[in-house]
């Protein structure tokens, strides 16, 4: 038969664990330079060490908190002479008009909202009660061994009414002010980032002799239609350099600032326009209470 091992109960086992400790501590006390604290253990608790062994631990300094990119409140635009483009100055503008981030989305409804509202919705045509003549059925109903035919005004018959045709309607969709105001200083921040906006001393008082004066200055400036053209916005209508414009096909359009959508902002490889007409647009499109 095996010989069975004998296992001590828990409660043994703990009290000859702590008997062998605190034995232990004592050699350790006596071959040591520095006391040890004698350690005991109770069935119930346990007995925390001397409070002159525990260490007082300094809280650790507080981590500097990230320090987050703020927009400057104003930003630098130069002033160009015109035609030389020579520097003049520096002129400030608020962040929210020249620095504003890029919203797609609301340029997308800008753009869709000018589109709309340009739509004249003039197509009509006459349904079956506008088509003069009598109601008269043009042949019987049966016994011809032909088709059924109604009155001349048929959709069928040359001369009839048009089934399902456009009526005048308009097209134009609402956009809330603010959304709209937004997209312009969304555009303009969009040219200005991409060094496309040119702004100039004045264009509406200079003289524009003819078209080929007007096509040299845009090749000199590499601003004509090899260098995807140029729009000019002034603060009153410049009759010559429109007209130079409109007869050079594809170099360029010139505009005054009634007459600007969000969409030409976009659609020309740059901007170039009036010191005055940037400040009308500043006044009409930005507040102060503008955060974006």
């Amino acid at each position: 038969m095996a010989a069975r091992t004998f296992i001590p109960s828990g409660s043994r086992c703990l009290r000859m664990g702590v008997g062998r400790t605190a034995g232990l501590a004592e050699e350790l006390a006596k071959l040591s330079l520095f006391p040890v604290p004698r350690l005991s253990r109770s069935l119930a608790t346990e007995v925390s060490a001397p409070s002159a062994l525990v260490q007082t631990i300094p809280p650790e300094p507080p981590k500097p908190q990230p320090k987050f990119y703020t927009k400057p409140p104003t930003v630098l635009a130069t002033v160009y002479k015109f035609p030389t483009l020579e520097p003049l100055a520096f002129e400030t503008y608020p962040s929210t008009f020249l620095q504003a981030l890029l919203r797609r989305d609301i340029l997308h409804r800008a753009i869709i909202y000018e589109g709309d509202k340009t739509r004249r919705g003039r197509a009509q045509t006459k349904t079956r009660s506008e088509i003069h003549g009598s109601g008269r059925k043009l042949r019987p109903q049966k016994g011809s061994g032909r088709a059924r035919l109604g009155d001349k005004s048929s959709p069928m018959l040359r001369g009839g009414a048009k089934a399902h045709g456009p009526k005048a309607r308009d097209f134009s969709t609402g956009l809330p002010r603010k959304v709209y105001d937004m997209a312009f200083r969304i555009a303009f921040s969009y040219r200005y980032r991409r060094g496309d906006l040119i702004v100039v001393d004045e264009l509406s008082g200079h003289l524009f002799p003819d078209a080929w004066y007007v096509k040299d200055l845009l090749k000199q400036n590499a601003w004509g239609r090899e260098n995807k053209n140029t729009m000019f916005i002034t603060m009153r209508k410049n009759v010559g350099l429109s007209g130079a414009l409109g007869r050079l096909e594809k170099e360029g359009r010139a505009l005054s600032v009634e007459e600007v959508d969000c969409k030409n902002l976009l659609e020309m490889g740059r901007v170039v326009i009036e010191k005055s007409a940037l400040e009308y647009f500043l006044e009409k499109r930005w507040s102060p209470e503008v955060k974006v």
